[in-house]
């Protein structure tokens, strides 16, 4: 059965309440494995950045997020993989003020800067308003965004290989259940792929575990399949460090972190930008103009600064729930803010992010496989909608920097501003070289929101 006969579902509440119930929490574990792993990796980095902290913010931010787009946007926010440098270079720095610091400190003066980065969501906000979204997306045009949306799939494909190949057999019984589910599957089953494709995977990975199957860890050495022991551990109800030492959690402010988090915020824009454009191309509407680029840059914004005001990650929308939306074809936001509220209760359980982290990596790295090739799908999609003429080679040459600044900078960009090191991902000067080629070259002839065709997908023409 093809997926594309299929009728988009606009409304849930058409399929009751127990399976809105359910398609919710698939959207849950779409960004779970991602929202987590920043914190994650941030510890690794030195800094006590909280996964309970993290979760409520990706719930609480969603849910402002939705509130500020007049609740039309189906997209959630969870943390910002953009942003990891920038924690990285933070929890090296020790010079000045941040000389034998403590991390937690350290970590507060980073979240400062995640801080200003959310504010600088509003400067771009306030020229959409002012200049209209027409001329701002004028600099934006689907030959710079097309291929942004591409490399946000292909910079997360070693993600996803690198977590699947710590168990192979496993990672391959993820992606074969989800490939079932939506070929194959009818009803219900065919709308909830992932969540049957974690559930179904891990369902397996406890039997294989009870039988002495092995996994890999990163370094290379085999352990258990899963480990329970941090669960066992760890109390059943508990609350946030920002609740619980809010003295402790709340960020503070210092330029050299200023100048090391904020810059990223140039990066993460355009994959919000981006990212808007791959709902408006899976949903068919053009949120970029209703209800609007500026509120959709507020919503995400400010859900940035009030998560690193008290200590959390910085929020982006995610291109992991883009692919179930493109899976599932269910399009209602409520579905997405069922999500969030899961995300909100579940911040207050310590157990459940340890149960969570038990889920081993090749099970994310199989979901992944399907997720991170379905955003970049969506970029070639929007090229291919907008009808992108690449025989004209200012658009090949905008394409071509793009693509090849976004891989080959693999380490970013690193240079010095006074005693702050500032880190530009790949990215980010993939985002600026396009916006700037685009510029400067002659030959612009993209018009925003003007369509040959009925299809509100696409966001315009050339």
């Amino acid at each position: 059965m093809n997926n594309a006969k299929i009728t988009p579902i606009r409304d849930a509440r058409t399929l009751g309440v127990p399976r809105m119930l359910v398609l919710g929490l698939q959207h849950l574990f779409a960004m779970f494995g991602a929202t987590v792993l920043v914190p994650i990796l941030v510890q690794g980095y030195g800094l006590p950045l909280s996964i309970q902290t993290t979760l409520f913010f990706a719930g609480a931010g969603t849910l402002f997020f939705h509130f500020c787009t007049n609740w039309k946007v189906p997209a959630f926010l969870g943390s910002s993989f953009a942003f990891l440098g920038g924690f990285y270079a933070m929890a090296n720095m020790d010079s000045g003020i941040y000389a034998a610091m403590d991390p937690a400190e350290k970590l507060q003066y980073a979240c400062g800067g995640v801080v200003v980065a959310g504010l600088l969501y509003a400067v771009l906000a306030a020229a959409v308003k002012a200049l209209g979204v027409t001329r701002i997306m004028h600099f934006l045009p689907p030959v710079v965004t097309g291929p942004i949306i591409i490399l946000i799939g292909l910079n997360l494909a070693p993600s996803a290989v690198s977590n699947a190949q710590t168990c192979w057999w496993l990672a391959l019984v993820s992606i074969a259940i989800i490939i079932a589910a939506n070929i194959w599957g009818r009803g219900m089953i065919k709308i909830i792929p992932i969540l049957l494709g974690v559930v179904g995977a891990y369902a397996v990975a406890v039997a294989a575990n009870l039988m002495g199957a092995t996994a890999v860890n990163a370094a290379g050495e085999t352990v258990p399949l899963l480990d329970f022991t941090a669960v066992k551990a760890a109390n059943l109800v508990g609350l946030q460090p920002f609740l619980s030492d809010f003295t402790g959690s709340i960020a503070k402010f210092d330029l050299s972190a200023i100048l090391v988090m904020a810059p990223i915020a140039l990066a993460s824009m355009m994959e919000h930008i981006g990212d808007m454009s791959a709902i408006s191309a899976t949903v068919g509407d053009n949120f970029l103009h209703d209800p609007g680029l500026h509120r959709t840059l507020i919503g995400d914004g400010i859900a940035t600064s009030l998560a690193g005001l008290f200590g959390g990650p910085s929020n982006t929308t995610y291109g992991e729930n883009t692919g179930v939306l493109v899976l599932s074809r269910v399009y209602d936001p409520r579905v997405i803010r069922l999500a969030a509220v899961y995300a909100l209760v579940l911040s207050f359980s310590p157990m459940f992010a340890a149960f969570v982290n038990s889920l081993p990596a090749a099970i994310v790295g199989g979901v992944s496989f399907i997720l991170y090739g379905m955003i970049s799908a969506i970029g070639v999609r929007n090229i291919v909608e907008n009808q992108v003429d690449f025989t004209n080679s200012r658009n090949l040459i905008i394409a071509a920097v793009i693509l090849v600044c976004g891989l080959g900078f693999t380490n970013g960009l690193t240079f010095q501003i006074g005693e702050a090191s500032i880190t530009l991902t790949s990215l980010s000067i993939a985002a600026l070289a396009g916006i700037f080629l685009n510029a400067v070259l002659p030959g612009n002839d993209f018009q925003f929101g003007k369509s040959d065709t009925d299809d509100t997908a696409n966001l315009g023409r050339y």
